[in-house]
């Protein structure tokens, strides 16, 4: 992926601002494509979609948040009763060692509710700093901004940000994005990289952010 050109933008920039604001004239109650019904399933759908698509998430989960939906039946199925139900989706044997041993967790520490706490959920098996900031910041708790593949490559191609690892983009943007649309701009800028600024072939000619986008010339032939 190309450096942007422009330095990393300064809180206030009405770029920024304008560039949300069209997001939220779009979409302006952003919601999280995967299926859930509580804290512990958005949590356990959360950590099995790391490398997968919530479209096979989703699949998966209908039919086993049928018979797991609490930490005490998830734990009660084992790896070997959760190990079916997840086949499909990707790095399937560690996921069901995780959420096997993170329902554990929940059970025996925590008295089988979802810590609501970044660090004690940071602490569960499986649990990164990235899928806390997905619950945590769809479960209303604290405002975050999740970096996954979508969210680093628009980020670097509006130029919202130049860092080089997801953990520098998350504090640029942060840092700059304005207040009433920090808790949703996540989910805006996911959905804008996987349905329009993709990666390959970005929908330039279709993107409601193009004439504030550095990079869109390039793709454009301009």
């Amino acid at each position: 992926m190309t450096q942007p050109d422009a330095p990393a933008v300064e809180p206030g920039d009405p770029r920024v601002a304008e560039i949300f604001g069209r997001f939220e004239a779009i979409e302006p109650a952003p919601k999280p494509e995967l299926e859930y019904l509580d804290p512990f399933t958005l949590l356990v759908s959360v950590v099995l979609s790391a490398q997968a698509t919530d479209v096979s998430v989703n699949k998966a989960t209908g039919p086993l948040f049928q018979v797991a939906d609490t930490p005490a039946k998830m734990a009660a199925l084992g790896v070997e009763g959760l190990t079916p139900f997840i086949r499909s989706i990707g790095l399937f044997n560690t996921k069901a060692k995780n959420v096997i041993a993170l329902s554990q967790q929940v059970l025996e520490r925590h008295g089988g509710q979802v810590p609501l706490d970044r660090e004690a959920m940071q602490a569960l098996p499986g649990v990164g700093r990235k899928t806390a900031s997905v619950v945590l910041n769809e479960l209303g708790v604290e405002p975050a901004i999740a970096v996954d593949t979508h969210v680093f490559r628009v980020s670097w191609r509006l130029a919202l940000s130049n860092g080089k690892t997801p953990h520098a983009v998350e504090a640029d943007l942060m840092r700059v994005t304005p207040a009433p649309y920090l808790t949703r701009a996540h989910h805006w800028l996911i959905l804008h990289g996987r349905y329009v600024c993709v990666a390959r072939r970005p929908k330039c000619e279709t993107c409601p952010v193009a004439d504030l986008c550095p990079t869109a010339p390039a793709y454009l032939g301009a």
